[in-house]
């Protein structure tokens, strides 16, 4: 699919496509789309569970980066129906994921936030171990519902996401196609989480509003041009 189209999904116009990263154009912000990330600090997102920003997530060259030991990194905002757009980079073999409607524990070492939250997963297929399951595939809705292969681009290159949710309704598109599509709280949701490790533990998918998050699994990854728009 070209830029153009996956723009206009995104709701943008061809004006968009030649912006600078982590900005808005005048049709964007009339859209009501809002930046999650200013492409200068890391203003507006703490440590998941904690209150400071860890050393481990630095902002490198316009893109919120996770370059040491530093656990996931959570909006400072909560969020109940939306469409979040972001672009993503992973290194060589990387791993990492995008949470959504997370819910926030002080005691983060025995709550971490995939307990609440689920994630689209963020991975080099090619060379990850998790890239041989579609379940587990870049673009899925981890461990639950599988992507297609052949949408994600090589490790190193920028992958374009975007996360749909109103009410209970659930998208993930990547790189302009729709990846993956869901009912969270729904018979076959239910019977997918029995299934999986999901089940022992009761809070994940259950929130109805809650924090954007971004995952920490011990690689080098980098997101930039993220930005929200709120739904009813």
């Amino acid at each position: 699919m070209s830029r153009i189209l996956f723009a206009a999904l995104l709701g943008l116009s061809a004006a968009a496509l030649a912006q600078q990263p982590n900005t808005l154009t005048a049709d964007e912000k009339k859209a009501g789309w809002t930046l999650l990330f200013d492409g200068k600090t890391t203003a507006g997102w703490h440590g998941y569970g904690r209150k400071e920003v860890p050393a481990g997530w630095r902002v490198v060259t316009g893109e919120l980066t996770r370059v040491g030991i530093a656990g996931d990194l959570v909006t400072d905002k909560t969020y109940r129906n939306f469409e979040l757009a972001i672009e993503w980079k992973i290194a060589p073999g990387g791993n990492s994921g995008i949470f959504y409607r997370g819910v926030e524990h002080k005691d983060w070492m025995k709550n971490p936030l995939y307990y609440s939250a689920p994630e689209m997963q963020v991975l080099d297929d090619a060379k990850h171990p998790d890239g041989q399951s579609p379940l587990t595939s870049a673009g899925a809705d981890y461990a639950l519902y599988p992507a297609p292969r052949g949408v994600v681009k090589p490790a190193g290159e920028w992958n374009a996401a975007k996360v749909v949710i109103n009410g209970n309704h659930v998208e993930h598109w990547l790189n302009g196609t729709k990846v993956v599509e869901y009912e969270l709280g729904s018979a076959d949701w239910a019977d997918r989480v029995k299934k999986s490790k999901f089940v022992e533990w009761p809070a994940y998918g259950k929130a109805a509003e809650g924090v954007i998050g971004v995952q920490d699994h011990g690689d080098r990854v980098a997101f930039r041009n993220m930005k929200i728009h709120v739904l009813p």
